[in-house]
């Protein structure tokens, strides 16, 4: 375990493993809090089951709407930047309606400023788990495509115990503090997340362009050095003329801060016209993949699957606080089974799975 650690250190760099590892454990670790938001509803809001799921539906639709964030963040780059700007804005917003709610008792106690400031934390939660699959996906190519199967299994470890010390530690707080604090001890992680996104450095798209560019002038200059010399020549001897060059400077001013401008505005249209180009491109591949049959019929299966069976997860909640009467200590402790079930099947697969074919392993 301790090898496997620092081959992957020594492949990917420890700021990088540190943020897999952060998010990860975070995203499990959700169950600390979303027990307490559990708890808000039912007993502070006195919502009904039903309720209380459409509550949970809205909350949760960010995650169903997740291929947007890459496609989104693969066609705009902000400054340049594909993920390290996006995980930064979704770390945000993942963050701040914790402590809105742990310290705003108006916030806690309307249902539909409840609904929104969950809507915004799952979102948040929704980006940054695709940014940082993407940034994973990125990562493993070409010469470090061996370790693809290591990430995904350091990532998949990380959330079975974040979901582990979540539940544990859940059913111990409720039981101890108020829901509010919890709210507050939560905001914690992402805090720590949004500053370890300053750690991890992203090459810029921009200045990958413009190397290029600069290349290629570098070689036309190269070509075309005669021009410059006699251009330079005829240049020395314009300047002896001094009077035609005071009254044309008032009016090069003019058309410098004319060009300045519309160049301006044509970058800024060239810009969103690029990004309009970009997005069109990749919707039009994303709808083209989507008909493959061997796309296809996976999707249609799962896609029915999901609808098919109904989310009774709220319901059983209701179930086992009120006629079970089942504690919060309880609840934490045999949520615990599902995420251990998570870890031995990480635990397996990277040991015995991860080289043989898919449809080996999953036959």
């Amino acid at each position: 375990m301790i090898e496997w650690t620092r081959q992957l250190r020594s492949s990917f760099g420890a700021p990088f493993l540190w943020l897999i590892c952060l998010i990860y454990f975070t995203q499990g670790f959700r169950s600390f809090v979303w027990t307490a938001v559990s708890y808000q509803l039912k007993d502070r809001l006195k919502l009904s089951p039903s309720a209380s799921q459409f509550v949970f539906s809205i909350a949760f639709f960010p995650w169903s709407i997740k291929p947007l964030y890459g496609i989104i963040s693969d066609c705009i780059p902000i400054q340049g930047r594909k993920r390290i700007p996006y995980l930064a804005i979704a770390t945000v917003l993942a963050l701040f309606p914790w402590p809105i709610l742990g310290l705003s008792v108006t916030m806690r106690s309307s249902t539909w400023n409840l609904i929104l400031l969950l809507t915004l934390q799952n979102l948040g939660s929704a980006m940054a788990d695709v940014v940082i699959d993407a940034m994973i996906a990125e990562a493993v190519r070409s010469e470090r495509a061996a370790f693809a199967g290591d990430l995904q299994s350091m990532s998949w470890l990380s959330m079975a115990i974040g979901g582990i010390c979540g539940s544990l530690l859940g059913g111990y707080a409720l039981s101890n503090l108020e829901i509010h604090t919890i709210f507050l001890l939560f905001s914690v992680l992402p805090t720590i997340q949004l500053f370890s996104c300053g750690l991890v450095e992203e090459g810029s798209v921009v200045n990958e362009l413009l190397s290029e560019s600069l290349e290629s002038e570098n070689s036309d200059f190269i070509n075309g050095n005669g021009n410059v010399t006699n251009d330079d020549f005829s240049l020395k001897k314009k300047s002896n003329s001094s009077t035609r060059r005071k009254h044309s400077q008032k009016k090069g001013k003019k058309k410098a801060n004319y060009t300045r401008t519309s160049q301006t505005a044509n970058k800024d249209s060239s810009l969103v016209r690029q990004w309009y180009w970009s997005l069109k491109t990749a919707a039009y591949s994303l709808c083209c993949t989507f008909k493959q049959p061997i796309i296809l019929r996976p999707m249609a299966w799962f896609f029915l699957a999901l609808v098919t069976v109904p989310n009774l997860s709220t319901v059983m909640f209701y179930y086992q606080t009120e006629f079970l009467k089942l504690d919060p200590a309880f609840l934490g402790t045999a949520r615990v089974v599902s995420w251990v079930g998570l870890m031995i099947g990480t635990f397996i697969y990277n040991r015995y799975l991860k080289k043989l074919k898919l449809r080996i392993a999953l036959g």
